[in-house]
């Protein structure tokens, strides 16, 4: 099933990630892709982010919104969480598998990505502060404690719940953040969880159409 409106989402209009699939707008982006939802993406600089057109959308002056009709939604979770419940093929249809992707989610964005984020904000915005060299092992000892309870969730299994769901792909792309550090070369099989979600078609397409959009060679999706 596909949706009566094309939604339409936002995403920075130049992204500090340089169009390296980083920013959170791919993730919705990737979503779509898996359902095969056609979509637009509208632009939004800095500067519009605190404008009050863009916080009608997001209250926090944030990336990536999305709209749906008169249906607005913000919060990158929230909106995969939309998609996959809207569409088949991100989240299981026994109840009980379905209710554990959906934890998944959960658990990427409040368990896994936060201390993923803070050691990105150690090595990037905080390496100049006089307590940073202290500090830093610290953070990543926190990552690495997050890190070491999820290689027994997979056994031989490829993704979290049987087949990939909305929960491996808010996973995968929180994990990913930890590529530029090297912490994933310390868990093979959470690397090769990672490679897994990278090599999806649907992934690969999100990934071109943020670096183009970044690059500005953008075009509608369709």
């Amino acid at each position: 099933m596909t949706n009566a409106y094309t939604p339409t989402i936002t995403a920075f209009d130049r992204s500090p990630d340089g169009g390296s699939g980083l920013a959170r707008d791919t993730r919705v982006r990737w979503a779509l892709e898996e359902v095969g939802q056609p979509y637009e993406v509208r632009p939004v600089s800095f500067a519009a982010l605190k404008e009050p057109e863009h916080r009608a959308r997001n209250p926090f002056g944030q990336i990536p919104t999305y709209e749906e009709g008169d249906l607005a939604l913000f919060e990158s979770g929230a909106i995969v969480l939309h998609i996959a419940e809207t569409h088949a093929g991100l989240l299981p249809t026994e109840a009980h598998a379905r209710a554990r992707a959906i934890a998944w989610m959960f658990a990427a964005l409040n368990t896994v990505e936060p201390p993923i984020l803070e050691l990105a904000n150690a090595k990037l915005l905080e390496r100049d502060k006089p307590w940073a060299e202290k500090r830093l092992p610290l953070v990543m000892d926190r990552v690495r404690d997050r890190l070491n309870r999820l290689p027994t969730r997979f056994g031989d299994a490829h993704w979290l719940e049987g087949a990939f769901s909305a929960g491996d792909l808010m996973m995968v792309h929180a994990l990913q953040r930890l590529k530029p550090a090297g912490l994933l070369d310390e868990y093979p099989n959470l690397a090769a969880y990672v490679a897994r979600g990278e090599a999806r078609p649907a992934f690969k397409r999100a990934f071109e159409d943020q670096r183009a959009f970044n690059t500005r060679e953008r075009r509608v999706k369709s």
